[in-house]
């Protein structure tokens, strides 16, 4: 970006900070009205003085998130009542909310089979606006991915990349500095954002999301999932194609490699929604199978 873009960008974005102070100074104010606070009752209880809570609650104050913490607390909220950045959430939501933070994990799962039995259709309905794809790398995610989101004009979002974005560092760099428990952490949280602000949407996954089951479990309960399958073969031609030659150090030990980790995913793979064999399939072809699967008209 150009300095003069810079600067053009710069009066868009303190317009979008001042009103986002605005917001929450009046859920503050809002939130210790409902609760019967004086100004002076809040500020003894949070350790926040009582000038700097009118400046916050006129929307002047650029509270740190350590104090905000204090003024939360105070009125007894969860912080991320307080800083969520969007409209306030029904007085019902927030009682389900705190009423099912309450549960065991196994009472969890029964709360969720039953608000589906009731509430599954509505459900069913949201979750076919995200389409995620799943798969082995080489099975066409970024290629069909990319196309069937413009043929739909929704985004398209490789989760990998937005893994990068969260992390402020390539996946290589994430792996070698901290693991792959960061890396898994990074996918969980990535996933979430991307469940959260997009309504609609195209979304590739990577190859090994399915072998960690909260996240995979988020996800087939948030999107309409497909498998994109191959033959390993093809796999490991379409790897080689996108300019990664590695496989043919050693061509026999990772077709080995690569039809194991595909005997112990298939199971998990096979949890998707639908499955797209694109073996022997032109990219035509194969995008015309997966508009039919995602309820889309065949080009």
């Amino acid at each position: 970006m150009t300095a003069a873009a810079n600067q053009a960008a710069k009066p868009e974005a303190h317009a979008g900070e001042a009103a986002y102070l605005a917001l929450l100074g009046e859920r503050i104010r809002a939130a210790r009205a409902r609760r019967g606070m004086t100004r002076k009752i809040l500020a003894r209880d949070s350790g926040v003085s009582e000038r700097y809570l009118a400046q916050l609650e006129g929307g002047q104050g650029n509270i740190s998130i350590i104090l905000l913490r204090q003024v939360a607390h105070a009125m007894g909220l969860p912080l991320a009542d307080l800083v969520r950045d969007g409209p306030e959430q029904p007085v019902e939501f927030t009682l389900l909310m705190q009423s099912l933070a309450r549960l065991e994990v196994p009472a969890l799962a029964e709360a969720r089979k039953l608000l589906m039995e009731k509430f599954g259709a509505a459900v069913e309905r949201e979750r076919r606006h995200r389409i995620a794809l799943i798969g082995l790398r080489g099975a066409g995610k970024s290629t069909l991915g990319a196309r069937l989101a413009a043929d739909l004009d929704v985004p398209f979002i490789e989760l990998d990349r937005e893994i990068e974005r969260i992390s402020g560092m390539s996946l290589a760099a994430l792996f070698d500095l901290y693991g792959q428990a960061a890396y898994r952490r990074y996918e969980r949280r990535a996933l979430e954002s991307v469940i959260e602000s997009q309504e609609r949407a195209v979304i590739a996954t990577g190859g090994s999301l399915v072998s960690e089951p909260g996240t995979f479990d988020l996800l087939l309960s948030a999107c309409f999932t497909v498998w994109l399958t191959a033959r390993p073969e093809e796999h490991m031609s379409r790897v080689m194609a996108q300019g990664d030659f590695r496989p043919m150090t050693d061509n026999e030990a990772a077709m080995e490699d690569l039809r194991r980790i595909l005997d112990n995913r298939s199971a998990l793979y096979a949890k998707a929604d639908t499955v797209i064999d694109t073996s022997r399939k032109t990219a035509d072809a194969a995008l015309r199978a997966l508009k039919v699967a995602v309820g889309g008209t065949a080009g």
